[in-house]
């Protein structure tokens, strides 16, 4: 009996293993060059409770629990289409112009996420906005179907990337 049990748990931890490596770590990234100082590109996008300022995607963004730019706190984004995302900050840098957070929960494909948006100087008068996130997709099993498969997870977080930063770009460049 002992032998079985040793087998059994042998089989589960090879399932499991199998099950993780089904559901691969995936990146997005995205960058966009300014014609505006990094702090003036900070001061657009360096509050927590302010996506929905700059990024045409979210009506809503407001503080759920703790305190905004404090690690801890944690957003609920409200969709233009209604879905929601509540995400946590797991750190701010003043300093040196970024943030990372993660997502809770929410509407987008994916799982397992961990994002950070920082503002770099470029050439004079410019600077670089990079947004970038691992994850899984959030149907981890074996066979997703294919809105919910990785290339969906990947194309629909560098879509949320890429829209948010060309809105800003439009938004800090108009003034």
């Amino acid at each position: 009996m002992k032998r079985l049990n040793g087998f059994v748990a042998v089989v589960l931890a090879a399932v499991s293993t199998a099950s993780l490596a089904a559901a691969p770590t995936l990146e997005a990234t995205q960058s966009i060059t300014i014609k505006a100082s990094p702090d003036t590109v900070w001061a657009a996008v360096k509050d927590f409770d302010g996506l929905g300022s700059w990024h045409p995607a979210v009506a809503k963004d407001v503080i759920v629990a703790g305190k905004n730019n404090e690690v801890g706190a944690e957003r609920l984004l409200t969709l233009g289409d209604g879905g929601t995302i509540r995400e946590k900050l797991l750190a701010w840098d003043a300093k040196g112009h970024s943030f990372r957070y993660s997502i809770l929960e929410g509407v987008l494909p994916v799982s397992d996420y961990t994002s950070t948006l920082s503002v770099k100087a470029a050439a004079e008068g410019q600077s670089t906005v990079t947004w970038s996130g691992t994850f899984k997709r959030k149907d981890t099993g074996d066979a997703p179907a294919a809105n919910a498969n990785d290339e969906a997870a990947t194309t629909t977080m560098n879509a949320v990337y890429k829209g948010g930063l060309d809105n800003l770009k439009a938004k800090l460049e108009a003034k």
